[in-house]
């Protein structure tokens, strides 16, 4: 049996900041301490941080893989430039994937239109996704007879709900297995280079597919642990899935206004968004799953689509009882429109909130995209994370990658800082609900640097520790991750 001794350093453990050495024996944590024991293989710091490695605990890797080899849009200022970039790109027979485009920040205040994207293209065949992943604006090239009557088609403009659901499959299902591992590894390794040893893949029917899931699950080498869920109902659960869950959608994402509201969009009267479940029907997933041993959870974000959870999961606790509704560990992705009340319930039933705090840093606050589609009021009374964590909600940190970006210590950040006075975290709670709480909300335990621990951490240049004191200080660089004693990332052989 081996050992490893990390020296010189600064180690994060639960209880102090004042170890500086490290023992790992054959991929578990034997000793932390200030003194030097003897060990087969020794590792200097050079006054580096320590600290467990993060957990994201929702991402979709194919998505986000093909992003940092496709068309980024995330920083696109402009209708103009979008449809510029497109032109830059157009080449005779190639498909074009995109990602990232928000027109409330552009001057034109408006997506492209079906004819723009189509003169762009040349008419090749375009995807580009929102920034919410929730629409998309496509060319004539891939319009199919089938979707046109489907709920959500425009002809002139974006596609949303069942309509994109059936653009986004039917473009995912012309990639080749090969550029999808290509995009899944490529994703893992980033994640990996930004301190992440485990994401939580929100698959699904309507947003990667069976194969999809199963290639990812099929990935070895050293990578970051995946743990997968699958977003359906009545389909049984897939090999290697752990639960139900995930982006099982109750409606919808408030950028693309198909997140269901109790009262319409301030900016759009005339709808209020779209509602895909039933209390009645969140009932019964959350009752089977409960009964079958596995997590069940769901996909909510607007205040009406929260109440029908909540109706939901009072109706489920009467029919399995609360201590099992509590064992289940069952999960909600964003639930971003909950009040106090609700969280109060929801903390009662053991719900875990799989929450993203760049969200709030992107569109947050009394003039961001939220205030834009609700008004200052509704708009920056979003995402309230002290709120949920003071009802007994566990958080556990995310980045829906690729709606925002794989950046732990920006989300911790995010967390602390946020645009809502009241509603953010302390950076110890911040930093335990990356860690720690992605562990829980997979129904695992982990997360801390302690004596009998797997040997998961990070390593980091970092000035001070958690360099979160203000809302723009320099974030630690990833010198290195380890997951479960094996380097899945290291900076200098990179």
């Amino acid at each position: 049996m081996s050992t490893t001794l990390l020296r010189g350093g600064r180690i994060h453990t639960p209880s102090t900041m004042d170890a500086t050495a490290m023992l790992i024996r054959d991929g578990v944590i034997e000793w932390i301490g200030s003194a030097e024991p003897p060990a087969d293989d020794l590792v200097d710091l050079n006054g580096a941080l320590v600290t467990p490695a993060f957990v994201d605990a929702h991402v979709h890797s194919t998505g986000a893989g093909l992003l940092r080899t496709g068309l980024d849009l995330t920083r696109c200022a402009s209708l103009a430039e979008l449809l510029d970039r497109v032109r830059d790109r157009a080449r005779p027979g190639e498909l074009i994937w995109g990602h990232g485009w928000d027109e409330t920040t552009w001057p034109e205040r408006r997506p492209p239109t079906r004819a723009e994207l189509d003169e762009a293209s040349r008419g090749g065949a375009v995807y580009l996704s929102r920034i919410d992943v929730h629409s998309a604006v496509i060319t004539t090239a891939l319009v199919r007879p089938e979707v046109r009557t489907l709920a959500g088609w425009s002809d002139t403009g974006p596609v949303s709900r069942a309509a994109h659901h059936a653009v986004r499959s039917a473009f995912l299902a012309s990639i080749t297995p090969e550029q999808r591992r290509a995009a899944q590894r490529e994703f893992l390794r980033h994640a990996a280079s930004m301190g992440v040893a485990a994401v939580h893949e929100c698959a699904g029917p309507d947003i990667s597919g069976a194969d999809d899931l199963a290639d990812l699950l099929a990935l070895d080498g050293d990578l970051p642990e995946v743990v997968a869920y699958w977003g359906a109902r009545e389909a049984g659960l897939p090999p290697g899935a752990r639960g139900l869950a995930g982006d099982l959608f109750v409606d919808g994402a408030l950028g693309s206004r198909t997140a269901a509201l109790c009262a319409p969009y301030t900016d759009a009267p005339h709808t209020a968004g779209a509602l895909y479940l039933r209390a009645e029907q969140i009932a019964g997933h959350v009752v089977a799953c409960t009964r079958a041993g596995i997590q069940a959870g769901f996909h909510v974000i607007g205040d009406a689509a929260v109440a029908a959870v909540v109706d939901g999961f009072a109706q489920a606790a009467e029919a399995v009882g609360v201590d099992a509704l509590r064992a289940a560990r069952h999960r909600l992705e964003h639930l971003e429109m909950v009040d106090a009340e609700q969280a109060a319930r929801l903390g009662g039933w053991g719900v875990v909130g799989s929450v993203q705090p760049l969200f709030d840093a992107a569109w947050g606050g009394r003039t961001g995209m939220y205030a834009q589609r609700l008004g200052p009021d509704r708009g920056s009374a979003l995402n309230p994370f002290a709120h949920l964590a003071a009802a007994g909600v566990v958080l556990a940190l995310g980045s829906d990658c690729p709606v925002t970006p794989v950046d732990p210590w920006g989300a911790v950040r995010a967390a602390v800082h946020h645009r809502t006075e009241g509603f953010g975290l302390s950076a110890p709670d911040a930093f335990a609900a990356h860690t720690v709480g992605g562990w829980y909300a997979a129904g695992l335990d982990g997360g801390r640097l302690e004596v009998g621990a797997p040997a998961t951490y990070a390593v980091w240049d970092a000035g001070r520790f958690p360099l979160l004191d203000t809302s723009d200080a320099p974030l630690p660089v990833c010198l290195r991750t380890v997951r479960a004693g094996r380097t899945i990332y290291d900076r200098e052989s990179e």
